[in-house]
């Protein structure tokens, strides 16, 4: 769905603090005549500043030195580089979810932080699926926050889907349940679950997903067929650490990044994939249901290195 008028706009519109970070953190370094080791050192740790990760910076280094400048390094080729690489980074694991379950429902498991746009992040994706015209159903499985039930609600009423909940402090496992039961009933293609977020007391969060896990086993072996982490591209290095905590935790099995257009640290969607190599399956450069989407690494790599095509 990433082909929808305007997408491309929004992507350039939406990583333009990351490029200009970059720019300017290149500015100087590449109108030098000589590419010499000094050079090429201060060039990775430009990189590095930039959010893109130690290992994505040393990659770009070493193409730059592998290359032959005849009239002097260029910042236009400089770019180049940096796309081309971002582009090999980002290729492997730009992939959508892809709706393929049987049999029905597809059960996605949605973590995250709060303070990550999880709530948000859940109605958007939700909005992907009935594009596609797949039956979604939402389950309100954080009960540990009224408040994170209360938006789901509306987002459900909003989207004219239907929406499992109980009360606060209720089981999350007794509502993924229910969730499941109904949905496969009624013909529902996507169960889409909200889980607490919540790092304070891992082994806590853990025992929890633990048993929605188990009773989702009792109702189909294969749920749940996602878990998919959310996070908060402005809180950059951070991000890292995150998956880091919750691939341990949870199992995840693909990412989701979010608030890309208010940050300069957009770099780091490029640090996760070189690190990690979970799917990231869709990106956030905006506030209305259509900014977020699924990507093509070339057009994602061009508008973080600041190349217009």
């Amino acid at each position: 769905m990433n082909d929808k008028p305007g997408w491309k706009d929004r992507l350039f519109g939406g990583f333009s603090k990351t490029s200009s970070r970059l720019t300017e953190n290149l500015t100087g370094l590449v109108t030098k005549a000589k590419l010499d080791e000094q050079t090429l050192d201060e060039i990775e740790d430009a990189l590095i500043v930039s959010d893109l990760g130690p290992a994505t910076a040393a990659s770009i280094r070493e193409k730059l030195s592998q290359e032959r400048f005849e009239k002097g390094l260029s910042e236009d080729a400089v770019r180049k580089i940096i796309q081309e690489e971002i582009t090999g980074i980002l290729e492997p694991v730009a992939i959508p979810l892809e709706i393929d379950a049987f049999p029905r429902p597809q059960v996605i498991l949605v973590i995250g932080v709060n303070g990550s746009g999880k709530t948000t992040t859940i109605a958007k994706l939700a909005h992907l699926f009935l594009e596609q015209d797949y039956g979604v159903m939402l389950a309100a499985g954080d009960t540990f926050r009224a408040a994170a039930i209360g938006q789901l609600k509306v987002w459900a009423e909003r989207l004219g889907v239907p929406i499992i909940s109980g009360k606060e402090g209720g089981d999350s496992a007794s509502i993924v349940y229910e969730g499941v039961k109904q949905a496969t009933a009624t013909g529902i293609d996507v169960l889409i679950v909200d889980t607490a977020g919540r790092l304070q007391n891992r082994t806590e969060l853990m025992d929890e997903l633990d048993k929605i896990r188990r009773v989702l086993g009792r109702l189909n072996p294969e749920a749940p067929h996602d878990v998919v982490l959310v996070l908060d591209a402005t809180t950059g290095q951070n991000a890292l650490s995150q998956i880091e905590v919750f691939r341990e935790v949870a199992k995840v099995t693909g990412l989701v990044m979010t608030k890309l257009d208010g940050t300069a640290r957009g770099g780091v969607l490029v640090a996760a994939a070189k690190q990690f190599e979970l799917p990231i399956h869709a990106i956030g450069v905006g506030e209305t249901m259509e900014d977020l989407r699924p990507f093509e690494a070339s057009d994602l790599a061009a508008a973080i290195a600041g190349i217009e095509e």
